[in-house]
This record gives C-alpha cells, sequence and structure tokens, in this order.
C-alpha cells in the first residue's frame, strides 16, 4: 500500500474520530433533556475508533494518533520513517474535523468558544478542578493502557477479526476514567485541534497533552514488547 493512501486513510480516521468524539462533547453532551452526558461523550470516542479501525485499518494500520503511531514505533510494528507524515497527517485531519465542527456548532446563537469547545485542560480548566499532576498521571498511565491493548488486540495471537472491539471500547473506558481530570486526550491530535479554536489557555495547556499521551504511548509499546513480543526458539 502506498505512503499516500496509507496518509488519506490517517486523516478520514482522525477527522472522524475528531468530528465524532468532540462533536458529541459540544452538541449533544449537555443537550437540554436529551443530553446524553459524559457516557454517551465516552461511548461516540470508542465507537468512531472502532468503525474506522475495521474502516481503513487494513490500510493505514488505524492510528488516528500521535500517541498509537509513536508507541507502535517503540513497540517495534512501525516504521520509523513513516512516524512524522503519520503524525503531521494526523494533526492535519484533527484540524479539519474541528473546523468543520466549528461551523455547525456556530449555527446555534448559545454557541461560544469560551464554553470551552470541548478541549483538554487541567486546573480550573479540568472539568472536576484536577491539578496538573493529576492530569500528567491519568493522561500517561491511559495511553500506557490503551497502547498496550492495542499491541496485544494485534498481535499474531490474537484472535483475527477482534482488535477493532477490544480498541473501541478500552478508548470507551479511557474517557469513562478520565473525561472528569482532562476532558480526557491520549491523543495529541484530538487535543490540537479544538485548541487552537479556543486559543489562549488551551493552547498554553497544550504542551502537557503532547507530551504526557507521547510518554504513555513510547512507555506502553517498549513495555509489551519487552514482555511479550519476544521471538519463540
Amino acid at each position: 500500500m502506498s505512503l499516500t493512501k496509507k496518509l488519506m486513510a490517517e486523516f478520514f480516521g482522525t477527522f472522524w474520530l475528531v468530528f465524532g468524539g468532540t462533536g458529541s462533547a459540544v452538541l449533544a453532551a449537555g443537550y437540554p433533556g436529551l443530553g446524553i452526558g459524559f457516557t454517551g461523550v465516552a461511548f461516540a470516542f470508542g465507537l468512531t475508533v472502532l468503525t474506522m479501525v475495521y474502516a481503513v485499518g487494513p490500510i493505514s494500520g488505524g492510528h488516528f494518533n500521535p500517541a498509537v503511531s509513536f508507541g507502535l514505533w517503540a513497540g517495534g510494528r512501525f516504521s520509523g520513517k513513516d512516524l512524522l507524515p503519520y503524525i503531521l497527517i494526523q494533526v492535519v485531519g484533527a484540524i479539519a474535523a474541528s473546523g468543520v465542527l466549528y461551523l455547525v456548532a456556530s449555527g446555534n446563537v448559545d454557541f461560544k468558544l469560551s464554553d470551552g469547545f470541548a478541549a483538554n485542560g487541567y486546573g480550573e480548566h479540568s472539568p472536576g478542578g484536577y491539578t496538573l499532576t493529576s492530569a500528567l498521571i491519568v493522561e500517561i498511565v491511559l495511553t500506557f493502557i490503551f497502547i498496550f491493548i492495542i499491541m496485544g488486540s494485534t498481535d499474531k495471537l490474537a484472535p483475527i477479526g477482534f482488535a477493532g472491539l477490544s480498541i473501541g471500547l478500552a478508548l470507551t473506558l479511557i474517557h469513562l476514567i478520565s473525561i472528569p481530570v482532562t476532558n480526557t486526550s491520549v491523543n495529541p491530535a484530538r487535543s490540537t485541534g479544538p485548541a487552537l479554536f479556543v486559543g489562549g489557555w488551551a493552547l498554553s495547556q497544550l504542551w502537557m497533552f503532547w507530551v504526557a499521551p507521547i510518554v504513555g504511548g513510547i512507555l506502553g509499546g517498549i513495555t509489551y514488547k519487552a514482555f511479550f513480543n519476544k521471538k519463540e526458539k
């Protein structure tokens, strides 16, 4: 498969993840009387990944997330020469999705970017008021686990055809745990899209949502490779 086709797949996969996930948060989470709440948003993120893993995963590997690309690279599952192109196109996909979401949300007279636009944050910008330390820990640990699950679900010994389901449910659980802490990132591209539109505090805190997921992703890839991905003798 050509790199161009892989990058196109990553663009559409990341676009869908960000539009579907953050879109559910911005448009539907608090809808009067019928809002889907944190639980609905968590399932929306999981479903976006689940559907796109099956739709374009066979083409690009279904990363849709710089932390996943870094983690799979660290785990020996992804070539370093494709790392930068993947990350760039993932960020482009996230920004495009945020742009479309902004156009849709702006059609409501009550919409304000100051409400957060589903951006990730800590301290006073954490949904539950959690500190930077709490945010760092939860983002590193949950990204570590996410990559660990991805590595295991796509291992040659894993049941064939179930990786998308496992990965999607894992992302759902991750959101159920951490939306109150950081609005859940575990994905630097997902964090970058909304932050560029919100500006100000969201951009000043964006560094954390790059550093923590990438650290967690790399540690997850290295750990799985060290303990479970050894060559059989």
